[in-house]
């Protein structure tokens, strides 16, 4: 596995292959990054994995500082995984003078997480495109635990003509039903044990939704008030349509529950499809 640092590196260690998949990352790498690497290997010859805490994504007051950068660690994980390249830049390659040109996301970036950490999305969208640009590659894996960056990144590559697939790969879960995330490192013990309460609500909403409740607002509301009784300090829980990320009309089937709260100082994000 090459290890590199510098897009002219990447740039012609690429030159020849035909069949690249690219899974982006931001390090801190666990069992649900693993299972990306994994899936890229079916949809490629040559699997490349970036690993870059990008600024641009991070509100003001957010933890950039202290995201985890544990690149040894995420190395050794993903050449096990059977990883072919780590592109793992610093900032000054990135973004080699101030970023004023950046990409805007859809509209439906301002909503959900958008109104909860604004400009993040914008964030997400250049970097993304940044890289689809250094790479090049033909198929590119996000998981859908980020399912509202799943949404906006399917748009970037239709609206921008990259000609790459998007493939959403599943959330993978501990055993007690948490979105596995590299935050999860910041939960305390005792959060850690109520950490799978997110989750268990979002469900408890799909299985009614899925014996016929549509009346969305009022499920909605019963879980923020069950979390808040319970200490968490909820950003949204929302039921939206899987095609626009909108509130689901009568013909709607597809469904997704989308979550976000803070537990403690922490705060996680999940979702889950529901079909009707």
């Amino acid at each position: 596995m090459d290890v590199l640092h510098t897009v002219a590196e990447l740039r012609d260690r690429l030159r020849g292959e035909r069949a690249v998949v690219l899974v982006p990352t931001m390090g801190g790498l666990h069992e649900g990054h693993v299972s990306l690497v994994k899936e890229a290997r079916k949809h490629g010859d040559c699997v490349v994995t970036s690993v870059f805490v990008n600024r641009l994504q991070f509100e003001p007051g957010g933890d950039f500082d202290r995201y985890p950068r544990t690149l040894e660690n995420d190395c050794r994980m993903l050449e096990a995984a059977g990883c072919d390249v780590v592109f793992a830049p610093d900032e000054r390659q990135m973004y080699p003078e101030p970023q004023e040109m950046v990409v805007m996301p859809p509209k439906v970036a301002a909503t959900l997480e958008g109104e909860f950490r604004p400009g993040h999305f914008q964030g997400v969208a250049t970097v993304v495109a940044k890289l689809f640009n250094i790479v090049a590659p033909h198929t590119a894996i996000f998981g859908l635990k980020d399912f509202q960056q799943c949404h906006v990144v399917r748009a970037l590559e239709k609206q921008l003509n990259f000609g790459i697939r998007i493939v959403g790969a599943p959330t993978i879960r501990d055993p007690d039903g948490l979105a596995m995330s590299s935050r999860n490192a910041y939960l305390t013990r005792e959060e850690r044990a109520q950490a799978a309460a997110l989750q268990q609500n979002l469900r408890r909403i799909k299985a009614l939704v899925e014996g016929g409740r549509r009346d969305y607002d009022a499920l909605v509301q019963g879980v923020v008030s069950d979390l808040t009784a319970a200490g968490w300090r909820v950003d949204y829980v929302a039921v939206r349509n899987r095609s626009a990320l909108a509130v689901p009309g009568p013909g709607d089937k597809d469904l997704v529950i989308l979550a976000a709260a803070w537990l403690g100082k922490t705060r996680l994000i999940d979702n889950l499809e529901a079909d009707l």
